[in-house]
């Protein structure tokens, strides 16, 4: 798949999830109780649970950004911006019912997961962004897609070439009986902010 606003093209992995793009909208759904998490408590040897992504592969600094809508029927439902360096090392920013309330989380897992929540959100939609720079990356959030807040900074994949990088979207219903998340307003820009913290 084609999308017209990213430079590379992308391909659903793992579970089907019903990815549709139209008139500069993708959506795509989550079957009962999928998700992409390995519970720090859990054995690390343990297969990871999975979700349904569509993900390509893109070349040097950047920021993806897009509107995340979900339709939130179950607890920790989500629409996610996601970027995976192998099968046991990922990150997300969540737009997730987590659980009484939309939330912004952010997950990074390096064989097991963490999990961090960052602040909650009036109604289903917001705009998430992911921004790269060498193997260092950065999770924003916004209300209206130009005042940014900083969520998170962190390493991945140091001993991977970017070409095993993938980076793109996902939607997970862990406990309920599936979800269905949009993003619209895709944009993918070159370079990483100059300051994380100042809101641009």
């Amino acid at each position: 798949m084609q999308l017209p606003e990213l430079p590379f093209p992308v391909a659903p992995v793992g579970p089907e999830g019903s990815w549709r793009y139209e008139g500069g909208v993708l959506s795509g759904a989550a079957g009962p109780r999928q998700d992409r998490f390995v519970p720090p408590t859990g054995d690390s040897l343990d297969l990871a649970s999975d979700a349904p992504r569509l993900l390509g592969v893109p070349t040097g600094d950047f920021r993806l950004s897009a509107r995340v809508t979900v339709g939130f029927t179950g607890d920790f439902d989500a629409g996610v911006l996601y970027v995976e360096a192998g099968e046991r090392e990922w990150a997300k920013l969540c737009l997730e019912r987590s659980p009484a309330e939309p939330t912004i989380c952010s997950v990074v897992t390096r064989g097991r997961s963490d999990d961090a929540n960052s602040f909650t959100v009036d109604g289903d939609s917001v705009w998430l962004r992911i921004s790269r720079t060498g193997t260092a990356y950065a999770f924003h959030a916004s209300l209206d897609g130009k005042q940014w807040t900083f969520v998170r900074h962190f390493a991945l994949a140091d001993d991977r070439p970017a070409g095993e990088i993938r980076v793109g979207f996902l939607v997970q219903a862990p406990v309920g009986e599936g979800c269905a998340a949009v993003f619209d307003g895709i944009e993918f820009l070159e370079g990483f902010p100059e300051d994380l913290r100042d809101g641009s």
